[in-house]
């Protein structure tokens, strides 16, 4: 009996350990670095390759900067700033830099902290991002004087836009895919990839996630911060999106200010919005700048 009883409690033991080496796995996956090498684009759509200082104190030590592509358009049709998910780099907006500077839109597209050829040591799901914004936008106020600005992002470059400390001065906002709580983020892959049970091991991956970033998961909550937006807004969303639920998006957009405007992509999920719809995408996207950024007498 006392063997079955030390077996039973050594298998307990054991299948806790497992759980715990899962966990801390899947949080080193979660929040790893995805440095990756960015190829030189063919000419017909020229590039220049931009490297922008960041200079908050947390950055400073490292001597990082944002690295990136800026594509000029026509003077006094406005400015785009295009951050790209979780775990790409710059590549995945590049569609979007295309038709954007066909209309004669002034384009930069970056890689985050972490993504791409950004240093980082690790990804912080829109904490530190957040910083690579704030420089990127003031990049493109020096470049571009007088020029009105908009950042499209997606996902976790939604969430480093919401995020920023400091006010953006930006004229338009486009947000994709965006979550309202980290803890909800995680909720929703854990189920995806895992069933029903998957959420009973969120409490696991959210205080690594705050160990590793020493960070609260409170600072990671756009919902918590999409009110302090001043700029008119765009939010897109997918009906059959698994990562961020319909209902999800409905409480970002009622917790942001006006104007504002919510697109429910039909069939969408949690993948490239513009490959999805295409010109649908382009038509809406191309309304709203022209309505806040072009210029009007």
């Amino acid at each position: 009996m006392r063997r079955l009883i030390l077996l039973g409690v050594l298998a307990l033991f054991s299948c806790i350990a497992a759980i715990l080496i899962i966990a801390f796995g899947v949080g080193e996956l979660l929040s790893g670095a995805t440095p990756t090498a960015v190829n030189t684009l063919s000419t017909d759509f020229p590039v220049e390759p931009v490297q922008i200082p960041v200079s908050t104190h947390s950055r400073e030590e490292k001597n990082s900067g944002v690295h990136g592509w800026l594509v000029r358009g026509t003077q006094g049709d406005g400015a785009v700033l295009l951050v790209h998910s979780i775990r790409s780099n710059r590549v995945e907006m590049l569609s979007r830099a295309r038709f954007l500077n066909e209309q004669g839109y002034s384009v930069l597209l970056i890689d985050l902290q972490a993504h791409g050829e950004t240093p980082g040591d690790r990804i912080t799901f829109g904490l530190r991002e957040s910083e690579d914004v704030e420089a990127a936008v003031a990049y493109l106020r020096n470049t571009f004087p007088g020029e009105r600005i908009a950042a499209i992002g997606v996902s976790l470059g939604a969430a480093a836009i919401v995020l920023a400390k400091n006010p953006l001065r930006l004229d338009a906002v486009v947000l994709e895919s965006l979550h309202p709580t980290i803890k909800e983020a995680v909720e929703n892959r854990l189920r995806l990839h895992l069933g029903q049970i998957g959420p009973v091991f969120s409490p696991l991956l959210l205080s690594q996630l705050s160990f590793r970033l020493n960070a609260s998961p409170d600072e990671l909550n756009p919902i918590s911060r999409i009110g302090d937006l001043n700029a008119p807004l765009l939010l897109i969303s997918g009906t059959d999106d698994q990562h961020t639920t319909m209902a999800e998006a409905e409480r970002l957009f009622d917790a942001a200010r006006q104007p504002k405007e919510i697109w429910i992509v039909p069939g969408g999920g949690h993948f490239n919005m513009h490959a999805y719809a295409g010109k649908e995408y382009e038509n809406r996207i191309s309304d709203f700048l022209q309505w806040y950024l072009r210029k009007r007498d």
